[in-house]
């Protein structure tokens, strides 16, 4: 499956979207485990930089593939 992402930054509820996740506090858990892909605050709101995601993505591709 090839991700296409936006160009523009993503929210918590684009990355609950793309990846069909139960809810937005799935993407919170990540970032408090930092397990997820990296993401910074503008103001309080979340946001991601989709080379981060796609970067993100595919360190989970090679963690399978190993």
């Amino acid at each position: 499956m090839a991700l296409t992402l936006p160009s523009r930054y993503l929210t918590p509820d684009d990355l609950v979207e793309m990846f069909e996740l139960p809810s937005v506090e799935t993407v919170y858990q990540w970032r408090r485990k930092r397990t997820g892909p990296r993401g910074f605050r503008v103001g309080r709101h979340l946001r991601f930089d989709p080379d981060d995601v796609r970067a993100w993505v595919d360190s989970l591709r090679g963690e399978v593939a190993a």
